[in-house]
């Protein structure tokens, strides 16, 4: 996509309170959250989580049961959809098949009652954003999925909105033209300046194109925080396994000497933790850590648990191990594979040594 148009006027979104109910089932509930001006932020989450509903909400397509929208320090209460100054763009794109690619861009334009000779400025405008020149006579089914995209783009931003609202827009394109266009479209957000949501399921997704992430479930946010920070520090057992793979270790706090924990996972094996858990002695407690913080090694310590090496794959530069406890729980292991790095056999006994110092500790 070009890179030529000016900045647009993004606004501050803040959403406070927000629940809704669908048959008096609450399918969110006191959703609270801001996007600066500029800013790209991705609501994140698993199907079924409201995502969907607080997008509607914003653009004003449904009317929550309590709670409150501003744009730009305007209530959005009583403003409806079409004037709230705000673009979309759906999963399916939602082109209107019978328009061609310039009229398609066009249309929110000519309901804006824009003159007919700023809207073709407007459309050529869009099109080399884009980089669809010359295709604005084209019919959307004539055009591949990524250049629907972009024609989805193109009209949801020709209207200059002050925030754009993208509903898991690349879920429909293949790996990898999904990732050359949410790079495209990180370009041209910053470029334009538009305060913008994104809506999606896709991890991936969320922490290659958004500055933070609003990290929901069952209906409540989780987390709201960069995504280095949501990988590293997780709040709650949910987002440590959803975003990133996690080990996940149930265990039980045997004793503490000084700032040191011991634990016990497995079959009573002992893991030593360098600080003192917030738990009394008998607590059982879920132990999550990641596959780069796992290293396998040929003698015991106190950071290392007996493994049997199930298999191991090369994965490019990395080598994955998946390892088994001798209670049958399975651990994955990753390490960046050197061209000596050699590749254990399957049912291998050896110990999977942790780095303890990122281990999280959630209660159960």
């Amino acid at each position: 996509m070009s890179h030529t148009a000016g900045a647009m006027e993004g606004k501050q979104l803040s959403v406070r309170g927000l629940t809704h109910s669908y048959g008096g089932q609450n399918a969110i509930s006191d959703i609270a959250f801001d996007i600066e001006a500029g800013e790209i932020v991705a609501l994140l989450g698993p199907s079924g989580c409201g995502k969907s509903t607080v997008l509607r909400a914003i653009a004003g397509l449904i009317q929550p049961k309590s709670g409150a929208i501003t744009l730009g320090g305007q209530d959005l209460a009583h403003v409806s959809a079409r004037a709230r100054g705000i673009g979309m763009v759906f999963q399916n794109y939602a082109l209107f098949p019978h328009l061609t690619v310039a009229e398609n861009i066009a249309y929110p334009l000519a309901c804006q009652q824009v003159a007919r000779a700023e809207r073709r400025d407007r459309v050529e405008e869009m099109l080399s954003l884009v980089q669809l020149n010359g295709y604005g006579n084209r019919l959307p089914r004539e055009l591949s999925g990524g250049q629907q995209q972009r024609v989805a783009v193109a009209r949801a931003i020709a209207g200059r909105p002050s925030l754009l609202l993208l509903d898991e827009p690349f879920g429909a394109l293949d790996r990898a033209l999904r990732f050359d266009l949410q790079v495209e479209l990180l370009h041209l957000q910053k470029t334009l300046g538009i305060t913008t949501l994104i809506v999606t399921h896709d991890q991936e997704e969320a922490q290659s194109l958004a500055g933070r992430l609003v990290l929901m479930n069952k209906g409540n946010v989780e987390q709201i925080d960069t995504p280095m920070a949501v990988y590293d520090r997780p709040k709650s057992l949910f987002v440590n396994t959803f975003i990133g793979q996690a080990n996940v270790l149930q265990a039980k706090v045997e004793r503490f000497e000084g700032d040191t924990t011991f634990v016990s996972v497995g079959n009573g094996r002992a893991l030593v933790l360098p600080r003192r858990l917030n738990f009394t002695t008998g607590s059982a407690v879920t132990l999550t850590f990641r596959p780069e913080e796992v290293r396998l090694v040929t003698a015991p310590s106190a950071a290392a648990l007996p493994v049997k090496v199930a298999v191991s794959v090369p994965l490019g530069p990395t080598l994955v191990h998946d390892l088994m406890l001798d209670d049958g729980t399975s651990l994955r292991a990753s390490e960046v594979r050197a061209p000596s790095t050699s590749i254990p056999e399957a049912g291998a006994a050896l110990f999977a040594e942790v780095d303890t110092e990122r281990v999280h500790v959630f209660p159960g």
